[in-house]
């Protein structure tokens, strides 16, 4: 079966991975019965990831004929006689309009069912969310014959079991972990008897030595504390430890049997010397720091104090910087808004440009809504495509967006602040938040709030309902 290219933009591009097969018609009856079908319409509507009926009731709404898709059989049926040309432009316009992504073209989208009867592509490729127009026919159709597969509260529940299953798969690893850790102990526990002929030989030749060392070294010395305790200890250990005495008078008999007199002088001196020595190099450091300190002492009393005034300018500098890096970004980002640009290519701009991840999605809130006062939830659903190409795949940016909220709603007028709770029931409706992270970020600003901080109380009432909505879930389950 010949294959093209899905969308008509991408038709000469041989390397484009999206294909679906070519229309195949056959005109059938005669006279007022004539009726054209469309023979390989399910593989078509297969290769668009869309219901074969969809594509069948558009092409009766635009030409003003009957249509009708038999599921058991899979035919595809319009009334009267139709070129196989004029419905594939009849196609390429249903698959601009309810297959690519308004953001980046891409064909790997869904159809989402909102609460209110709106009708969204979500892609898949880009995050990015795209509104159907509400006035074309088809709409109504689809609204009363909605997809299979919807995305709402039972995603959400696989997504909580598979972090369960991850739980339970990490506590299983560490008991295997502690299981081979006692199996290993029980094997060292159980030593041959090779090992336990060499630790007599090492005990009775410890023993001897210590012997002679007690003759020379005084009641009590470090070196017979060690050898109590390695003999206290010799019973559990698998190798052979060896070991040395270490104190002054145990270093001068090793010196005087392998040196000359002469030379374990010299080398006495040296080792009694050495300790003398290291005090003198902490008093260097210590009269460079009384200098500087007498250095800031004599320049306060010549300048009457100036250098408090010196470090409050350096903190002030700082503030000032991180104003002017935060300013940078919003202009850079505004200047990319006014250009038209898609939100497609937001995350290609937000990676180019410089300053930390939180900085970045800050810059972003404010330039979006810098002017919003009254009205501010509804600003937030027209762009919340923006955000929703901000946060991307990726789950864990959903608390840099919250906490930019957060930031934003603080140094705004208190107009925006009180319609933070709508703002975050529709980024929620639009699947751009999810209900862990709000949670989350909400305890977080509760245990961290001041008196002054009024957009806790204006969140709570929402948080307490998304937990009551969990708990009714969970009873229906």
């Amino acid at each position: 079966m010949a294959l093209q290219n899905i969308g008509a933009a991408n038709r000469d591009d041989a390397f484009y991975r999206y294909k679906m097969p070519r229309m195949i018609t056959k005109i059938e009856g005669r006279g007022n019965g004539i009726k054209t079908n469309v023979v390989n319409m399910v593989e078509i509507a297969k290769a668009l990831a869309r219901p074969a009926s969809y594509t069948t009731k558009y092409f009766g709404c635009e030409l003003g004929a009957q249509s009708k898709f038999d599921e058991k059989n899979g035919v595809s049926l319009v009334n009267g006689a139709h070129d196989t040309a004029k419905l594939a432009g009849l196609l390429e316009n249903f698959i601009k309009k309810y297959v690519q992504c308004y953001g980046c073209g891409n064909p790997e989208t869904e159809i989402v069912i909102t609460k209110t009867q709106m009708i969204n592509l979500k892609c898949a490729a880009c995050g990015f969310v795209s509104e159907v127009d509400m006035r074309d026919k088809l709409t109504t159709f689809i609204l009363k014959n909605p997809p299979e597969q919807k995305k709402g509260s039972k995603d959400k529940k696989l997504r909580r079991a598979e972090k369960e299953r991850l739980k339970e798969g990490e506590a299983a690893d560490e008991e295997l972990r502690k299981a081979k850790k006692e199996v290993k102990k029980k094997a060292s526990a159980t030593t041959p008897k090779d090992s336990i002929t060499k630790k007599s030989s090492s005990f009775s030749r410890k023993k001897a030595s210590a012997s002679d060392e007690d003759k020379s070294s005084p009641v009590g010395s470090q070196a017979d504390e060690n050898e109590a305790v390695g003999d206290g200890e010799s019973d559990d250990d698998n190798d052979v430890q060896w070991q040395t005495d270490t104190s002054a008078e145990a270093a001068r008999q090793r010196i005087q049997e392998q040196l000359s007199a002469v030379t374990a002088e010299m080398v006495m001196l040296n080792t009694t010397s050495e300790p003398e020595s290291k005090p003198k190099k902490s008093e260097p450091a210590k009269t460079e720091s009384e200098n500087k300190l007498n250095k800031k002492q004599e320049v306060q009393i010549q300048n009457g104090g100036s250098t408090k005034k010196q470090s409050q300018d350096e903190e002030d500098g700082e503030e000032q910087e991180e104003e002017a890096t935060t300013g940078t970004l919003i202009f850079e980002i505004k200047g990319w808004l006014k250009k038209g640009s898609t939100p497609g290519q937001l995350l290609a701009l937000l990676s180019s440009l410089s300053g930390s991840q939180q900085e970045v999605m800050d810059a972003l809130f404010w330039a979006l809504f810098e002017n919003a006062g009254k009205g501010f939830a509804k600003e937030v659903a027209k762009k919340k495509g923006y955000l929703a190409a901000a946060v991307g795949s990726d789950a864990s940016r959903q608390t840099l967006l919250l906490r930019a909220i957060g930031g934003f709603c603080n140094g705004a007028n208190a107009d925006a602040v009180k319609e933070v709770g709508l703002a975050l029931k529709a980024l929620y409706d639009a699947d751009v938040l999810e209900e862990d992270y709000i949670f989350q970020w909400f305890k977080e600003g509760v245990s961290g709030s001041t008196k002054g901080d009024q957009i806790w109380k204006i969140v709570k009432p929402f948080a307490e309902w998304l937990q009551s909505a969990e708990s009714e879930t969970e009873d229906e389950e």
